[in-house]
C-alpha cells in the first residue's frame, strides 16, 4: 500500500508575497505538491510552478492537468524541460485532453470532438517522449557545439519511458483512461463527470461506486502494470464539520444528482470532523487504491490539520 501525498491547487495570484506564504504555509502543513491548472483566467502554469518550487524548501510541483489542445508538442516540451531544471527535478507533468469548449472558442483554437482531442493528447505524449529522449536539435548544434551549449532536456528520468518527469494523465473517459493505462505513472480521477446531453462543460460529481468502476477499468487495461501506477484523486470541497449528515443534507440540495448518503460516501467530498476526514482518507485508499490526494486551494487551511493526523 502506498504511502500518503496530498496536493493543492493554485486559481488566483493576489501578489507576489501573498503566494510565497501560501506555498510556505502549505509545506509547514506537510503537503507535497503545488499544483496548477490549465485555465483561461487563472495564473500560466510553468512559470507559477518556478516560483512555488523557488519558495519552498521540499514541495513538488506540477499541472493538474495542461489542456494539451493549448499546446504544440516542441513548445511544451521546452517549457518542461525548463521547468524541471530551474526546480531541481521537482515537475510532475500533468496532461488531459480539454473539456471547457468556451475556452478554445475564447483562444480561437477549433473546437473538436472528443475522440480527437483524446488523439490530440495521446500524439502529444508519444511526441514529448522522443523528444525528451533526443540530443537537442541537429539543426542546432553547430551553435551548440561551437559555443560548448548541453541540449536542454529534464533533469528527471522517471517518466515516459525514462526520459522525463513523472506523467500524470488525468479525465474520466474510456478512451483517455487507457491513455493513462498504457503511458502514465499517477491516474488522476476529477470525480466530475460530463453531463449526457448537456453542453461541453456540464459537469457532475461522481459517485463512489463510478470512482470503484475507473479504478477497475484502468487496473484492467494497464495489465502487468496495474500494481505500480499512483492514484490521484482531485477533492472537489472539503467541509469540517461536527455534523457530517447536516452538511450532507444541505449539499444535496445543491447536487440533484447525489442523495445524501452519496454524498457522504463519495471520495470527491471531504465531510466532518478532522479525524472523520482522516479517517475517509484511509478508507479511500483501502477501497479505491488512492493515495494522492488533491484538494482546491480554498480549502488548503482547513485540510492542513488533517495531513497531521495522517502522516
Amino acid at each position: 500500500m502506498r504511502d500518503f501525498r496530498f496536493g493543492f491547487n493554485f486559481f488566483d495570484l493576489r501578489s507576489r508575497e501573498d503566494f510565497a506564504e501560501r506555498c510556505r504555509r502549505a509545506e509547514r502543513f506537510g503537503f507535497d505538491v503545488a499544483l496548477v491548472p490549465d485555465h483561461l483566467g487563472v495564473p500560466a502554469p510553468f512559470s507559477t510552478m518556478v516560483a512555488a518550487a523557488d519558495a519552498t524548501e521540499r514541495l513538488r510541483v506540477g499541472t493538474l492537468v495542461l489542456n494539451a489542445g493549448f499546446w504544440n508538442a516542441h513548445l511544451l516540451a521546452r517549457e518542461v524541460a525548463s521547468a524541471d531544471r530551474l526546480t531541481g527535478g521537482r515537475v510532475e507533468l500533468g496532461l488531459g485532453a480539454g473539456h471547457m469548449k468556451w475556452e478554445f472558442d475564447e483562444a480561437g483554437i477549433p473546437w473538436q470532438p472528443f475522440g480527437e482531442r483524446v488523439d490530440r493528447l495521446a500524439a502529444t505524449i508519444e511526441e514529448l517522449g522522443r523528444l525528451f529522449a533526443a540530443d537537442g536539435y541537429e539543426q542546432s548544434k553547430p551553435v551548440s557545439d561551437h559555443y560548448g551549449l548541453a541540449p536542454l532536456a529534464p533533469e528527471q528520468r522517471i517518466g515516459f519511458n525514462g526520459s522525463g518527469p513523472p506523467l500524470l494523465i488525468g479525465g474520466t473517459g474510456d478512451t483517455v483512461l487507457r491513455l493513462a493505462a498504457a503511458h502514465a505513472g499517477i491516474v488522476g480521477i476529477a470525480g466530475t463527470y460530463q453531463a449526457k446531453g448537456k453542453p461541453p462543460g456540464t459537469l457532475l460529481l461522481g459517485t463512489a461506486e463510478q470512482a470503484a468502476e475507473r479504478v477497475a477499468f484502468v487496473r484492467e487495461h494497464a495489465g502487468e502494470r496495474a500494481d505500480e501506477l499512483e492514484w490521484n484523486v482531485l477533492v472537489q470541497r472539503v467541509v469540517v464539520t461536527r455534523d457530517r449528515r447536516a452538511a450532507a443534507e444541505e449539499m444535496a440540495a445543491m447536487m440533484p444528482n447525489l442523495g445524501v448518503e452519496e454524498i457522504l460516501e463519495t471520495p470527491f467530498l471531504l465531510i466532518g470532523t478532522e479525524a472523520e476526514i482522516a479517517e475517509q482518507i484511509r478508507a479511500a485508499r483501502e477501497r479505491f487504491g488512492f493515495s494522492y490526494f488533491t484538494v482546491h486551494g480554498p480549502f488548503l487551511d482547513v485540510f492542513g490539520p488533517v495531513i497531521e493526523r495522517l502522516r
